[in-house]
């Protein structure tokens, strides 16, 4: 199983899926999408998995900055958004195994669901483990 966690370093919702995801001992890969910015290939195998309204990041000033035609736009031209302003996605996205699974980190449930997760936590004290 391989999980990419696509996202920015200074970006506290990413800073706390890393930490989850170190936590829980789940093998992951990082990928800074300032310094690498996904494809337009990726972005639109990641747009026909999730569809763009999960994918754009609302809050922030690119999206604010594109004005009131976005609300019209279809699927191609948030691509070519996401492609040339990788601050236009949400982050973190969650890619498992080539596929775009989960968008945002909010509920730890909704993330070990999507991604399939069946990992094991230590039970504090008692050196046992038990599923999480």
């Amino acid at each position: 199983m391989s999980i990419q966690v696509y996202g920015i370093p200074n970006c506290s919702t990413c800073k706390k899926a890393l930490t989850w995801l170190q936590h829980n001992n789940i093998d992951h890969e990082f990928i800074n999408t300032k310094d690498t910015p996904p494809t337009r290939e990726m972005i639109q195998n990641w747009v026909k998995s999730l569809g763009f309204a999960p994918m754009r990041n609302t809050s922030g000033q690119s999206y604010r900055a594109l004005g009131d035609e976005k609300k019209t736009w279809a699927d191609e031209q948030w691509v070519d958004a996401f492609t040339h302003d990788a601050m236009l996605l949400k982050r973190p996205l969650f890619v498992k195994d080539g596929t775009a699974m989960l968008v945002g980190f909010r509920d730890e449930g909704i993330v070990r669901e999507k991604l399939d997760l069946a990992f094991r936590s230590a039970v504090s004290g008692s050196g046992a483990f038990s599923p999480c």
